[in-house]
């Protein structure tokens, strides 16, 4: 009934505002620094508000269909991987008009791309006739998985696990030049060209003298949660959980902390890539076995890499330990006050990471301020302690959510130290 299904969109609605408002419990005060930022940013800032209100009325209007729930499990699974391969597709087709724009010899892209571009009008619209019922499988999918692992009341998640594929705002992340520590993050149009990003970072530098980066994401923790429009089921899975496990942090204090400092955001999610990664892989083998990657030991050198660091990247070449060991040497020039040769130090070693396969555009401070806070694997975040400890808590832990449980009460670096290397207790609800 359509009295039933606005009031579901009425209760995801409350439940969005509320996350809003818990997400960000502590903001920073008004500053003329950031005021220039705003105004450098000026109308390419993403718009969340109206972004969420389109999302919750798709839900609801998903949520009132709901005829997957009576199909078999095979015939779910099938329309979930009907969906990405469709959605590669689209991606195909998009890469194949872009290189026509960017290709000198081509003299009207437009005209020669109107087949392509016609074909993706009509795979983007097929797309999102079928979105709605592939994503509710798959919050079905990662929620039973989520509640076996304890996370459920009565078999049901609180707050319940509603996401939407979408493309991605970027997010401009700024540090300060004479340390690593992200100071603003400002979410920004997903569009952008890369001339365009590198204009807005370079307007930073030179206006505010801070360093800048303006990074992809793969998920953002709005509700429902942003997700990247992936067509790798490994990488959906774990993502949605890892998104989840922050709305489930919001409520709880190591969530309400995340905007407390940089070591806080670092231990969030830190503790959400661990859950995202282990509730993944159960997804994987409960619902699409044939994906599961074979039982060998992890491939040195690509974990921690750039989203687009290729496939063929000389497995010689660690970039882990590479990655880390510029990190570490960075923090000791910068330490000691040398703020340039750091800089030229990392352009040095930038061109290195290219030179093996690993195409990463900017290597600065703002980028170890943002890749440095998923600590769960190291590379970026170099000697900082937090990701051991966290990975440490885990181990010790008889399970994913008593160590979720666990962790989810701590509110400083110093508890969580106390906690792992101290011995104390924090009780489990």
């Amino acid at each position: 009934m359509h009295w039933r299904r606005w009031l579901t969109a009425l209760k995801l609605l409350l439940l969005f505002l509320l996350l809003i408002v818990t997400v960000a419990p502590e903001w920073p005060a008004f500053q003329v620094e950031r005021h220039r930022l705003t105004r450098l940013v000026g109308l390419r800032e993403f718009d969340f508000l109206r972004w969420g209100a389109e999302a919750i009325v798709a839900k609801a209007r998903a949520h009132g269909v709901g005829g997957h729930r009576y199909l078999a499990e095979d015939e779910r699974r099938e329309l979930v991987l009907s969906y990405l391969e469709l959605l590669r597709e689209s991606q195909l087709l998009q890469r194949q008009i872009n290189e026509a724009y960017v290709d000198f010899t081509i003299e009207d892209p437009d005209a020669d791309t109107r087949e392509l571009q016609q074909e993706l009008a009509l795979t983007r619209a097929e797309l999102l006739r079928r979105q709605p019922v592939a994503e509710a499988i798959m919050e079905e999918q990662v929620s039973m998985v989520l509640a076996e692992e304890g996370f459920g009341m009565l078999g049901a998640l609180w707050p319940p696990l509603k996401m939407r594929m979408t493309p991605l705002p970027l997010v401009l992340v700024v540090s300060p030049r004479d340390e690593i520590r992200q100071v603003y993050n400002v979410t920004l149009l997903p569009d952008l060209t890369v001339p365009e990003r590198d204009a807005l970072e370079e307007a930073v530098a030179e206006e505010l003298d801070l360093s800048a980066l303006v990074v992809p994401i793969g998920g953002l923790g709005m509700y429902p949660s942003m997700i990247i429009e992936t067509s790798n089921i490994n990488f959906l899975a774990d993502v949605v959980a890892h998104e989840w496990m922050h709305h489930w942090l919001t409520l709880r204090p190591l969530g309400m902390r995340y905007l407390a400092g940089p070591q806080m955001r670092t231990i969030n999610e830190t503790v959400a890539s661990i859950v995202g990664t282990e509730i993944g892989e159960m997804v994987i083998e409960r619902y699409y076995p044939q994906f599961a990657p074979p039982e060998t030991p992890e491939a040195d050198g690509m974990a921690d890499a750039p989203d687009d660091a290729p496939d063929d990247a000389p497995q010689s070449f660690n970039f882990r330990a590479e990655m880390a060991e510029t990190r570490i040497r960075v923090d000791e020039l910068l330490a000691e006050g040398k703020v340039e040769a750091a800089e030229a130090y990392m352009e040095e070693r930038r061109q290195l990471f290219v030179a093996n396969g690993y195409p990463i555009r900017k290597l600065n401070q703002a980028y170890f301020a943002f890749y440095g806070a998923y600590a769960d694997v190291p590379g970026a975040t170099g000697a900082d302690p937090i990701g051991p400890l966290v990975n440490r808590l885990r181990q010790e832990s008889d399970s994913l959510y008593d160590f979720a449980q666990v962790v989810a009460r701590v509110t400083s670096f110093e508890d969580l130290q106390a906690l792992v290397e101290g011995g104390e207790e924090l009780e489990i609800e």
